[in-house]
């Protein structure tokens, strides 16, 4: 069981929104499921991660989703760069957090800090 359930993300442009995180989150295996008004979310089987419309300002946050191997940190970081997600770290070890926390970090169409980590051993 995860401690959170799900969490939503506050966004300026839902439709631009949209589009990156359709893209930038279909490497780690995590897909449209449904729009619910101003507001969309994602996830695998059940509503984990959504994007809520909403009129800025509103302040940065960081997101980290899991990843099951190095490969799908890359595959993220390089689908969200195509998205039209700005690099604030590329792939790579951050031993400074865990022995194995390989972790890859974009900002998103809103400047939120999304992040892509597997915890290996």
């Amino acid at each position: 069981m995860s401690i959170v359930d799900h969490v939503n993300l506050p966004v300026a442009n839902l439709a631009r929104s949209r589009h990156f995180y359709e893209i930038a989150l279909e490497p780690l295996g995590y897909k449209f499921l449904m729009q619910d008004g101003r507001a969309i979310g994602f996830g695998i089987k059940n509503w984990n991660f959504g994007i809520v419309e909403t009129q800025p300002p509103f302040p940065p946050i960081h997101l980290a989703f899991s990843a099951s191997t190095t490969d799908q940190v890359v595959g993220f970081f390089e689908a969200a760069l195509r998205a039209g997600a700005r690099s604030n770290g590329a792939p790579g070890l951050r031993k400074q957090y865990h022995v194995g926390y390989y972790a890859a970090f974009v900002l998103d169409p809103d400047g939120h800090n999304i992040e892509a980590v597997f915890r290996g051993s």
